[in-house]
């Protein structure tokens, strides 16, 4: 048995779960609701504009469950306080719209640049279809990655809004660090955002390296991240940037020097004419990709029989008789039974059918069927790999731009099969 990757955590090398001092505590009210969407819709913004300028979303599940205690401090003062229960809920539905945001930013800008803008319906629906999906086929995974896995997996940003929230409900000053970190990553803003008393971004040639060039871009919030990721996590993270600027980028710089005509996907300029970051953009973005796809098939096979003992564990449930099976299951333990799911599943497929605007108005119906099919398979693919990413390295460093252009190569060969090669498709 492995051991725990974060040693000092006490959430991580303990197995029991936190128990609110209440035997019944409060969880789904209209103020916790009210709190986690007014969240959403700051954080999500916050968070679409971070990825459309830098390509990287972070995870807002920290910063919400810090709006959410400070919040629910101040509505202590009228008699409205909040529990830990309620302060996880809202931050939960806060979090949310991050997510939804990164799959947002990453897809929907290229319709623009197609001229093929999408309504504001469409999006709704896209954005809406996708959140519903994922939700659901993380729900027999469930058991396995939060319980099973619990001191193996880190969690590094689920364990610290745990301590926030825990600090919280502790009261007293166990939660005053939490708001020395909030004046600390603004006042590193104003320095470097505002005042400008150093660049906030570096970068250094490599001499003896065709375009081998490193750089930093200052950032508040990223800091914030790798201060949670802790430096064994976080040297994984910059060891692929650094094997991209000293080897790959480099050495497709010296292979495409003397070629006379531009490499596919470029097709307009030579590799030789191209700058350090035109490498990337072009080529090694893809291979990024590749590599991102390929450790998402090793790791859903590693998961497999994981994925086929949850799904076993839910039909036997469901045979055994749903309504005393849960009863005798402990609160944290009941999940959304697997019919619900797989019905769930089937009313998005059939929505993504039967709706012609959320892939197209031109689309026909062949096409939104294998579409929504696709979506189905690349979404239970990309769940799992997804979800052990988050376990082990957190939000932050969840590839989704690389696991976009994965299902949209998958798509593109069903698509260009199936003969649908025109603008529709």
């Amino acid at each position: 048995m492995s051991k725990p990757l974060i040693k000092s955590s006490p959430i991580s090398q303990s197995h029991k779960p936190y128990v609110a001092p209440s035997e019944h505590p409060v969880e789904f009210t209209v103020k916790a609701v009210i709190a986690g969407i007014l969240c959403g819709i700051l954080f999500g913004a916050a968070n679409a504009y971070l990825g459309l300028r830098a390509g990287l979303t972070i995870s807002t599940s920290i910063p919400v469950a810090v709006m959410t205690v400070a919040a629910f401090k101040a509505l202590g003062k009228v008699g409205l306080r909040g529990g830990i229960l309620e302060a996880n809920l809202s931050q939960t539905i806060g979090s949310a719209s991050s997510s939804l945001a990164s799959g947002v930013i990453f897809t929907l800008p290229a319709l623009f640049m197609w001229n093929l803008e999408p309504t504001l319906l469409q999006m709704t629906l896209l954005t809406l279809c996708g959140g519903l999906v994922g939700v659901l086929l993380m729900i027999p995974l469930r058991g396995f990655l939060i319980e099973r896995e619990h001191g193996r997996l880190p969690f590094p940003e689920g364990v610290a809004c745990a301590k926030v929230l825990i600090a919280s409900d502790a009261g007293g000053n166990r939660a005053r660090n939490v708001f020395v970190g909030l004046g600390t990553g603004a006042i590193l803003k104003f320095v470097y955002g505002w005042v400008r008393i150093f660049p906030d971004e570096l970068h250094l040639r490599l001499p003896f390296l065709k375009r081998g060039q490193v750089g930093m871009e200052m950032s508040a919030a990223l800091f914030g991240v790798g201060y949670i990721l802790g430096p064994r996590i976080a040297t994984i993270m910059v060891s692929g940037t650094f094997l991209s600027s000293v080897l790959i980028i480099p050495a497709i710089a010296w292979w495409g020097e003397g070629r006379e005509f531009p490499l596919y996907p470029e097709t307009v300029r030579n590799i030789a004419q191209m700058s350090a970051g035109e490498i990337w953009s072009r080529y090694v973005r893809y291979i990024g990709a590749g590599a991102v796809a390929t450790g998402g098939f090793i790791a859903l096979l590693r998961t497999f029989p994981i994925l086929l003992e949850s799904f076993r564990a839910g039909l036997r449930r469901f045979t055994q008789g749903l309504a005393a099976q849960s009863a005798r299951l402990p609160r944290t333990s009941q999940d959304l039974p697997l019919r619900f799911v797989l019905l769930g599943a089937l009313v998005v497929v059939a929505i993504m059918t039967a709706v012609p605007h959320i892939f197209g108005s031109a689309s026909t119906l062949p096409i939104r069927f294998v579409g929504a099919l696709v979506v189905m398979a690349a979404a239970f693919f990309f769940v799992t790999v997804s979800s052990r990413i988050v376990g082990l390295v957190g939000v932050t460093s969840n590839p989704t731009s690389g696991m976009t252009i994965a299902t949209l190569m998958v798509t593109s060969f069903v698509f260009l099969a199936a003969g649908w090669t025109d603008e529709v498709g």
